[in-house]
């Protein structure tokens, strides 16, 4: 394993470039606690990025009107809140192809987003289809929202229409993620230790309860080829499940705090996971090892010290699409920009209270969440993949580890291929 403490040199370090900054208007009198803005995403065709302004309000905004406004007006823009504001239950369908910007009052606290796209060929696992009271076609974008009371609402990207109230979980909904196969399979993430399974082309039909966290669960993520879902969360929890059984695969051990988020590399090879004892871990999700280790303190505690309070709390993390970088974000009010393959960051930002991070659907830059519910943009490091990694990406696609060990090629090839060089 690979330990990468963060360098102390600051001038090896490039500045990340802002490219700028939404801020949650600040009305009189208004309290501070209830405007956290814990999740940032966006839409997995890059049409729509949403994040919660506080207390119970979701903004929706067309991504590439929102970075041309960028350009044209600089990089701050407070979100106006005289914007078009939907009432929940109208819509309007001759627009609905064409991306508008939508303020929606989920009706409590909102504490996670996930957009969900439909694949029409990808069938409910219901026998009953012809009771569904939803058809959802090839156009259709989904956005569910996890609230404060354990609910879960579905709405319609394109009309701000609530479609479904899931109500189960007892306790907040920390996460949620949709299986990235088109099927609307969504899984929520709850404080009451549990995830919940939830068919949305069965009319969100809950259909598995998930249970083995004995604490709060933080975050959740599918890999690429929606076989394997990762959960994370307090007591240094972080667990494997094969959802095509609905079992458990392993619990993977290793942090010395609480975990709280978890996302999977591009090619599904890789999983890194982040916790309050101040590292970034990038596991082999197919074998439990631990690759590579990206410290935010140095010298990294001893695990006696990293279970206890710091001002170097990992909040968040997030692979790049190419495969080849990772965001993290942590209480030092610092956002880094990581190569899997070296050994400090190669970019870096300032973040004050930044609580969560998220990469655009082509990867060109970074959104991250605050405390007050603002988001703030920056470019993320620009480089041309090479050869080897394209293929080594296409490779662990299909291949496992286990499978890539048993290749008959040359030994040092093989530990490129299991990212171990």
């Amino acid at each position: 394993m690979a330990s990468f403490p963060p360098r102390v040199n600051e001038k090896e370090i490039v500045r990340s470039r802002t490219i700028g900054e939404l801020l949650a208007p600040a009305a009189p009198f208004d309290k501070k606690c209830g405007r956290e803005n814990w999740t940032v995403a966006f839409a997995p065709d890059g049409s729509y990025f949403a994040w919660s302004q506080g207390h119970r309000t979701v903004k929706l905004v067309p991504w590439s009107q929102c970075l041309q406004n960028f350009l044209l007006h600089g990089t701050k823009n407070v979100t106006n809140s005289s914007s078009l504001r939907l009432p929940r239950q109208n819509s309007d369908g001759g627009q609905k192809n064409k991306p508008r910007e939508h303020i929606i009052d989920c009706g409590d606290i909102v504490w996670s987003l996930a957009f969900g796209s439909s694949v029409p060929e990808k069938q409910s696992r219901c026998v009953n289809i012809e009771w569904h009271r939803f058809r959802f076609g090839q156009d259709q974008l989904l956005l569910a929202t996890g609230l404060n009371n354990g609910r879960i609402k579905i709405w319609d990207v394109y009309t701000g229409k609530l479609l479904l109230n899931l109500v189960d979980h007892t306790e907040v909904v920390r996460d949620l993620t949709f299986a990235p196969d088109g099927s609307l399979i969504l899984v929520s993430a709850s404080r009451d230790k549990t995830l919940r399974v939830w068919d949305l082309k069965d009319d969100g039909n809950m259909m598995k309860v998930l249970r083995g966290h004995q604490n709060w669960v933080y975050s959740c993520a599918f890999s690429p080829d929606s076989s394997m879902l990762c959960s994370v969360g307090a007591s240094k929890a972080v667990f494997l499940w094969n959802m095509d059984k609905y079992t458990m695969i392993r619990k993977l051990e290793g942090h010395h705090h609480d975990v709280v988020a978890c996302d999977f590399s591009p090619d599904g090879a890789l999983l890194a996971t982040a916790s309050y004892d101040t590292r970034v871990y990038i596991w082999d999700p197919h074998n439990g090892d631990i690759l590579m280790e990206f410290g935010h303190l140095f010298p990294p505690p001893t695990p006696i010290f990293a279970g206890g309070a710091n001002d170097r709390w990992v909040r968040s993390v997030s692979f790049s699409h190419d495969g080849l970088h990772i965001a993290s974000l942590a209480d030092d009010k610092m956002v880094r920009f990581w190569r899997i393959d070296e050994d400090y960051p190669v970019q870096v930002a300032s973040l004050s209270n930044g609580l969560c991070c998220a990469f655009s659907t082509d990867g060109s830059v970074l959104a991250a969440g605050t405390h007050d519910g603002s988001v703030y943009f920056w470019a993320t490091p620009r480089q041309v993949p090479s050869l080897q990694h394209l293929c080594r990406m296409s490779i662990r696609r299909v291949m496992p580890t286990q499978e890539v060990q048993e290749l008959p090629v040359p030994s040092k090839l093989l530990e490129f291929l299991s990212y171990r060089i």
